[in-house]
């Protein structure tokens, strides 16, 4: 089986903002596979000769960054799916372009993080449903301690097999 595969780069750079983009994904994939259902067989047996020929196709795959994947047999058109969001790492909120830069070089807070920090300032840090530890584990059931590991599985085994005798 033959395949051929084709990959793309896309690279971006802003010098001004400090920032930059790379991406790279396997484009198209054409791959060679025998053909369901297109196979010759012939035996002779007076001759004492056998032919075989099996049918090949062009099985072409193309994905796209865009979550989009088209397949099918070249010639015949392609079957386009739309591939389910997949959750990648988090990209970062706010990354600092030098840790030990001055106030005037850093960039600005992103909106949604300094309304959160403003948030947890209102609050002073304070939680508004807080509980105490003490209240929390009265609600616990009471822990028993197990002198030996094997004790209590010994008892639960013993009362079983009484209840199984008793019927």
């Amino acid at each position: 089986m033959a395949t051929s595969e084709l990959s793309c780069q896309v690279s971006e750079e802003n010098c001004e903002r400090r920032e930059a983009f790379w991406a790279e994904w396997k484009d198209l994939t054409l791959s060679t596979r025998p053909e369901e259902g297109c196979s010759l067989h012939e035996e002779d047996a007076e001759r004492r000769e056998t032919y075989h020929q099996q049918g090949q196709c062009q099985a072409l795959v193309q994905r796209s960054p865009w979550l989009v994947m088209r397949m099918g047999i070249l010639g015949r058109g392609l079957q386009e799916y739309q591939l389910p969001y997949q959750r990648v790492l988090p990209l970062p909120i706010f990354t600092p372009a030098k840790v030990g830069a001055a106030k005037e070089e850093r960039e600005e807070t992103p909106i949604q993080l300094r309304e959160l920090l403003a948030l947890e300032t209102a609050l002073g840090g304070q939680c508004l449903d807080r509980q105490d530890v003490a209240e929390i584990t009265k609600q616990l059931p009471p822990v028993v301690p197990v002198s030996k590991p094997g004790a209590l599985r010994r008892s639960l085994s013993r009362s079983m097999s009484q209840e199984a005798q008793r019927g």
